[in-house]
């Protein structure tokens, strides 16, 4: 019976054609050709709205509805060795060079204003962009933000850099988010702020933001894409190319989401059904490597080449079975007869002389060379093709100088004799094996029959016969793989036993003796001693190694890698036995094969790492792709759950609970839950407000009203309101002036809405 591979038998279904799959590039911060541009608009007292951000700063006129300039916040030394001049570059221009890139730093470390050299660098730039015409100082108000929280020696080191560095008029500062939910109209609400550094839970009331009330998270668009960065680190180890911060950034950007059931979700994300649409699939740039396309009748002489190439192997490869297995034969032939003389002598004192001389122990080492010689010569008939020998009809040889007296012959005939005598056992060896292929052949054709009339009598009996054997195999398989696993382990039991059996061994092979290499013999006997004895090797007495077929078995035990000859009887036999049962029993199915369970559809690891297409690892495409599946909602759920990411804290919506239902009054409460609003760059993962809102169902009583409000513009919100606060004459009271900072000191400051108090 003919096997079916598994793919030929699936492809007979119905399963559906994948057209190409859709593969997004990775994003990564563009050169830039031009350097920043300068704007207009200046005026004297004309305020300044700053977002000094830790990802990027927003500068521009409160008089215009955006920031004019918007880049990151960093900072870069830039040395031309050729002038000996040093330039500072800040922002987008650091993009002009790529050695200036590299050695980018931020004034931040994390959340906290580190670096107030790099700071002034960033605030000189800033100016300058938006064209501040004043002369030896900056004429004009400034609003800037600050992190909740923020150490006092912040705050005094900003106001000094304003006002002793700038010699600015007035300065204010306050909360990003709180200027974020002023543009947007909130009064009340519960103000869930998620940006580059930290999140923070901020509840507020007519207006005003109790601080005392609010916590932070210490996770934003950093952590997530580094964390993004790790994740993808140690699920394509061997990835050709290395990610950076700017295209880790960009995948969190373009591909996570917020799920709104993550359990749920994560359950079955890596099903195979509907993986396609739920994974994203992106590359990394690479160069292509073109092959040189040659045409079909290059190729077809490139085929024959190799045909006529495999051909002269094969005929090499059976020349040198055929010359080894004659050497073998001719051993055997004067082992055979070094036996008979050795039975002719009569006493065992001549015995063992004639053993030694001939290189061996004792009569047992001799019959084991016999023996293993047998083996070896059975094996390698089995191997080869015999049946052509059965159609072609061979021409018996004759040996006369068999039938002659030694004393009628001369030396030379003596030696001729010998030679005759052993190609006279090679050939009756050889007919022997024909006589035992056909007798073989006979009794497997007998072993089918009564195999068919079982099959007809009572098929029952046979599919459950067929099935314990098949599972038989099956769970030697799974116990021989498991194994192999173990013992790569060093610390396993099972690598400890074979360490075990391994110093045994050697214990016992120690001092052992061996052959000699060159045998005592004369002519074909030294000869073939010689190589007999390299075969057989250790011939201790005492050593009946072997003599039991389960000795092997510690070679099983000691080697890592499973015999292949083994390997593939067994799966030949799993192959036969599969298609006797697909072609008879009803129940067995192609799914039910074994190829089918290793089916890279059925594996998890491949639809986690490759998806739902085969990986050709020979593809420079495929090799340079990398699937993101679960990192897709792994990444954002950290906001919400912060042990994913190993971060001993309270997610958002254990921390907004906190707040609502321990710390406020019921009044308070009842006020603040009804609006919860979200501003910040990680809260525009798709979905964040539908998650946001399942969560506050579920820690709300029951029947509560509220509302999830997202920000108009997330990013540019806090800017916004900074610009809108300034030009409203409710501020104009809350800038502290330059002269009063001289006179109250760095710890006055002038309460607003905005500000901690």
């Amino acid at each position: 019976m003919t096997s079916t591979p598994y793919s030929q038998l699936r492809s007979r279904g119905d399963t559906p054609v994948l057209p190409p799959p859709l593969v997004y590039k990775i994003r990564d911060a563009q050169p830039t050709l031009e350097p920043e541009p300068v704007t207009h608009g200046w005026k004297a007292g004309l305020p300044i709205a700053i977002d000094l951000g830790s990802y990027q700063t927003r500068i521009g006129y409160t008089s215009s509805d955006l920031p004019s300039h918007i880049f990151p916040t960093l900072s870069s030394k830039l040395r031309d060795r050729k002038i000996s001049k040093t330039y500072h570059l800040v922002g987008n221009d650091i993009y002009l060079d790529n050695a200036a890139r590299q050695t980018a730093r931020s004034p931040f470390d994390g959340n906290i204003l580190a670096n107030w050299d790099l700071v002034e660098n960033i605030l000189d730039y800033s100016f300058s962009k938006i064209d501040v015409q004043s002369i030896d100082r900056v004429d004009n108000p400034i609003v800037i933000n600050e992190a909740v929280g923020s150490l006092f020696s912040q705050r005094k080191n900003l106001q000094e850099l304003l006002y002793e560095c700038y010699n600015v008029p007035s300065a204010s500062v306050g909360i990003d988010s709180m200027f974020s939910f002023y543009k947007n109209g909130g009064r009340n609400g519960l103000v869930i702020s998620s940006g580059h550094e930290a999140s923070y839970v901020i509840p507020v009331y007519n207006g005003k933001g109790i601080f005392s009330k609010s916590k932070r998270i210490d996770w934003g668009g950093h952590q997530s894409s580094q964390f993004m960065m790790d994740l993808l680190g140690m699920k394509y180890p061997t990835f050709p190319s290395k990610l950076n911060q700017a295209q880790s950034t960009f995948l969190v950007q373009d591909h996570c989401y917020m799920s709104t059931d993550y359990k749920e979700e994560l359950n079955h994300f890596l099903d195979f059904d509907g993986l396609e649409t739920r994974e994203r699939v992106v590359e990394a740039p690479y160069t292509e490597v073109v092959a040189n396309q040659k045409s079909e009748e290059e190729l077809a002489k490139i085929a024959e080449r190799r045909k006529e190439s495999g051909k002269r192997l094969q005929e090499q490869a059976a020349k040198m079975r055929s010359e080894k297995l004659a050497q073998k034969e001719s051993e055997l032939i004067y082992y055979k007869e070094l036996k008979e003389r050795v039975a002719e002598l009569l006493t065992k004192r001549d015995q063992q002389h004639l053993l030694e001389t001939e290189g061996f122990d004792d009569e047992r080492a001799l019959l084991r060379t016999i023996n293993d010689l047998e083996k070896s010569i059975k094996r390698s008939r089995k191997d080869d093709d015999g049946d052509e020998n059965e159609s072609v009809e061979v021409e018996v040889p004759t040996f006369p100088l068999l039938d002659i007296d030694d004393s009628e012959l001369d030396a030379e005939q003596i030696k001729a004799k010998r030679h005759q005598k052993l190609l006279k056992a090679n050939w009756e060896a050889r007919q022997r094996f024909n006589e035992e292929k056909k007798l073989e052949k006979l009794k497997k054709q007998e072993e089918e029959r009564k195999e068919k009339e079982w099959r007809e009598d009572n098929l029952s009996s046979w599919i459950e016969d067929k099935r314990g054997k098949l599972n038989n195999l099956l769970q030697k398989k799974r116990d021989r793989q498991k194994l192999k696993e173990e013992l790569s382990n060093r610390k396993s039991l099972a690598s400890q036993m074979r360490m075990k059996s391994i110093a045994s061994l050697a214990a016992e092979t120690k001092g052992s003796k061996r052959r000699r290499a060159n045998g005592g013999g004369s002519g074909s006997g030294g000869s073939a001693g010689s190589s007999a004895n390299g075969a057989t090797g250790d011939v201790d007495p005492d050593d009946t190694f072997g003599a039991d077929d389960g000795d092997w078995s510690i070679y099983r035990d000691i080697v890592n890698v499973i015999d292949s000859e083994a390997e593939e009887e067994e799966r030949q036999e799993i192959e036969m036995l599969e298609n006797s049962l697909l072609e008879f029993d009803p129940d067995f199915s192609i799914e039910d094969t074994l190829e089918a369970e290793m089916d890279w559809r059925k594996s998890t690891i491949h639809m986690f790492l490759r998806g739902p297409r085969e990986f050709d690892p020979l593809s420079q495409a495929h090799s340079y792709r990398m699937h993101l599946n679960v990192e897709r909602i792994r990444v954002p759920e950290v906001l919400f759950q912060p042990t994913i990411a190993g971060i001993d804290q309270a997610g958002i919506t254990e921390v907004s609970r906190m707040i609502l239902l321990e710390r406020l009054n019921a009044d308070t409460r009842s006020s603040i839950s009804k609006k919860i609003f979200l501003t910040g760059g990680q809260t525009l993962f798709p979905q964040f407000d539908q998650r946001v809102r399942s969560e506050f169902t579920s820690i709300l009583p029951t029947g509560a009203e509220f509302n999830v409000t997202r920000a108009n513009d997330p990013l540019l919100d806090a800017w916004k309101g900074m610009a809108k606060w300034a030009n409203a004459e409710e501020s104009k009271d809350s800038f502290l002036t330059k002269s009063e900072w001289h006179e109250m000191g760095p710890d006055y400051i002038k309460e607003h809405q905005f500000t901690v108090q």
